[in-house]
């Protein structure tokens, strides 16, 4: 059972990301002075803080399996370093094809030095909105994984979302390990939106 304090952070999230969300389209000119308004109170009231993703392949691999898995994705309103850190585990539009999504571990943001292993690479400082992923399967090599160090850096726009829980199999999931921080603010929204059933009904092993 869901305590009270869980339920008051859990609403207070979810008045944020309802405040964000609306906020974005009124200064885009999508919505006037009344809408913005409803919009806030439709997602406060009707929608949820999460969605149901597949990942297939072997690229974060074990966190998430030989196979991929399916994950448990916080939405996020916008990717900036108040609401995303390193260390945490991202879906976000494929760079080289913007049609598909990928799901890859932030290793750096904004004004991070990149060092490259080969001495021939000058070092690099990432610039504003700029973030660095890579995928966690370090068997691979970098044009197998797919990351930062084959398409270099990414627009932090590109991020959609994070990923906080991942089914593997029915006897095999659990949380995924992100940044402390992410962590507790994501704590509340796991523990109301969670449901492993659910879930299940949705994997494709």
């Amino acid at each position: 059972m869901v305590s009270l304090s869980t339920w008051f952070r859990y609403i207070a999230n979810k008045l944020e990301y309802s405040v964000s969300i609306s906020w974005k389209s009124y200064t885009r000119g999508q919505i006037n002075d009344i809408e913005l308004r409803d919009s806030v109170w439709k997602y406060l009231f009707q929608g949820k803080l999460t969605y149901l993703y597949g990942n297939k392949g072997d690229q974060m691999a074990p966190v998430m399996g030989g196979l991929g898995g399916t994950l448990l994705v916080r939405k996020l309103p916008a990717a900036d370093p108040k609401r995303v850190s390193v260390g945490d585990v991202v879906v976000m539009k494929d760079p080289e094809k913007s049609d598909n999504y990928i799901v890859r571990r932030l290793a750096a943001i904004e004004g991070y030095e990149m060092v490259s292993t080969d001495e021939k690479d000058e070092p690099f400082v990432l610039d504003k909105d700029e973030c660095w992923v890579l995928a966690d399967n370090e068997n691979m090599k970098p044009k197998e994984a797919n990351d930062s160090r084959t398409f270099g850096p990414v627009p932090m726009r590109n991020i959609v979302g994070r990923a906080i829980y991942c089914l593997r199999t029915a006897v095999d999931h659990g949380p995924v390990q992100n940044s402390n921080d992410s962590m507790r603010k994501d704590s509340p929204v796991l523990e109301v939106e969670l449901d492993v059933d659910e879930m299940m009904k949705n994997h494709k092993a």
